[in-house]
C-alpha cells in the first residue's frame, strides 16, 4: 500500500485551516472592533471546524483532503474512521506538537508516514486512487449453534 507523501499532508492540513477561518477573518475586515461580529462568525468558523475536521474527516475526507485527493482511514481495515475518533485523532495531535512539532515531522522518516497521532489510533493517509481492502466478514455464529451449521 502506498501513503500520502509529508508535503500533501502539510497542504491538506493549511487548505482544511484556510477555508474555516474565512469567517473570522470577514469579520476582522469588516469591523475589527465589532465583538458581536466577531463572536457571530467565531461561532460560524466553530461550525465549520466540527463539520469539516470530524463530521468530514470521520468519514475520510475533509475539504482538503478531498483536494489533495487522499483519505484517512483505518491501518487494519482501510475504511473511515468515524466522526468520534476523527476528534480524538485531532487531540492526540497535541502530543505531535510537544517536543518540538516532532510529531509533525515524523511522517517524512516513518514507513507508513505516520505522525505520533496516527499511531496511536492506528490511522493512516493514502492516495485516494490506493484500493482500500474489501471490509474483514465478521465471524459471528448464533449462541449454541455450532461453526458451520445453518
Amino acid at each position: 500500500m502506498r501513503f500520502t507523501p509529508w508535503w500533501s499532508r502539510v497542504m491538506s492540513f493549511l487548505v482544511d485551516y484556510f477555508l474555516v477561518s474565512i469567517p473570522s477573518g470577514v469579520a476582522s475586515l469588516v469591523d475589527p472592533r465589532s465583538t458581536a461580529l466577531e463572536a457571530g462568525l467565531g461561532v460560524v468558523t466553530f461550525a465549520l471546524l466540527v463539520y469539516n475536521r470530524w463530521y468530514l474527516g470521520g468519514r475520510g475526507q475533509s475539504w482538503g483532503k478531498k483536494l489533495l485527493d487522499t483519505h484517512l482511514h483505518k491501518e487494519a481495515t482501510g475504511r473511515p474512521i468515524g466522526t468520534w475518533k476523527s476528534f480524538v485523532r485531532d487531540v492526540c495531535h497535541l502530543l505531535d506538537a510537544l517536543p518540538c512539532f516532532l510529531g509533525f515531522l515524523w511522517p517524512l522518516w516513518d514507513s507508513r508516514r505516520q505522525t505520533f497521532a496516527d499511531k496511536l489510533v492506528k490511522t493512516v493517509v493514502a492516495p485516494a486512487e490506493t484500493p482500500l481492502p474489501e471490509p474483514l466478514a465478521p465471524n459471528w455464529q448464533a449462541p449454541g449453534r455450532p461453526e458451520g451449521a445453518a
